[in-house]
């Protein structure tokens, strides 16, 4: 029996792509808890901001639940805007990271965090009212297109990985091959989707996304089952390593009221 969830071996997973040093930009949940799990475990000199401006700082408490809420702002080193935050750290390319949620996520790293259609309006070629509002992109958008790379987190459900989104929030690599350059675009893209099944990695030339790593709690026929799109397999897929104890520690120390514990 596993003594962690599947959203504490995503989380850890996507801490362990976070590099020390990266100035990186982190969202609300999932996304800080992985940042905050990286700068106690192995990158301690991470340089972590929130779209709203705040810098620097570490949680008190528990997991946020905001980018500006007093458990991110307590010990922060300073306070600035979402506009300094998005666009002078962000869409100048100066942010090297940075992890994202997603409703739908297609093969080519697009996202969609805007709302779910019965017709969507690349097919029906019009925008109309979505049958699900959801949240919209926030600072994501800002993110796909300013930040080096970004990192993507997302439980792995046929629902959630489809072949095409039905609207593009945040940018991945739009129609594969260089789509995604002409459009000019200072960041580099995607570098990793990170399930609750394992790691997807796009190809090199035709940027659509693959399995490079799967849990060792599921199998490849369970993932390539959950996915929507004919899923490529990388010839060198392999186990994703189980989290060590240290790692379980150093994860809950920041979420020490047991958010993911309480979810499968």
């Amino acid at each position: 029996m596993m003594d962690y969830t599947k959203q504490e071996f995503m989380a850890i997973t996507t801490g362990r792509e976070i590099k020390d040093g990266e100035l990186i930009i982190l969202g609300v949940g999932l996304s800080m808890l992985a940042g905050y799990f990286a700068q106690t475990n192995h990158a301690p000199n991470m340089r972590p901001f929130t779209e709203g401006g705040v810098y620097g700082a570490t949680p008190v408490g528990g997991l946020p639940w905001g980018i500006e809420c007093n458990r991110i702002s307590a010990n922060a080193t300073s306070f600035t805007n979402a506009i300094d935050a998005l666009g002078f750290l962000v869409l100048s390319g100066r942010a090297d990271n940075a992890v994202i949620g997603a409703a739908q996520v297609d093969k080519y790293g697009n996202v969609n965090t805007t709302g779910i259609w019965d017709d969507p309006p690349w097919k029906a070629g019009k925008y109309l009212p979505p049958r699900v509002r959801l949240n919209g992109s926030g600072g994501a958008a800002d993110i796909s297109v300013g930040c080096k790379r970004y990192l993507i987190m997302v439980s792995h459900e046929k629902r959630r990985f489809v072949e095409k989104v039905d609207y593009i929030s945040s940018t991945g690599f739009l129609n594969g091959g260089d789509s995604r350059e002409k459009c000019g675009f200072i960041g580099g893209g995607p570098a990793a989707i990170i399930s609750t099944l394992g790691i997807l990695r796009p190809d090199p030339q035709t940027k659509e996304f693959f399995l490079d790593a799967f849990f060792p709690f599921t199998t490849i026929e369970e993932v390539k089952a959950s996915t929507d799109w004919d899923l490529k397999i990388s010839p060198d897929v392999n186990t994703v390593p189980e989290p060590t104890d240290e790692e379980l520690e150093n994860l809950r120390a920041v979420d020490v009221t047991g958010s993911l514990r309480k979810k499968g």
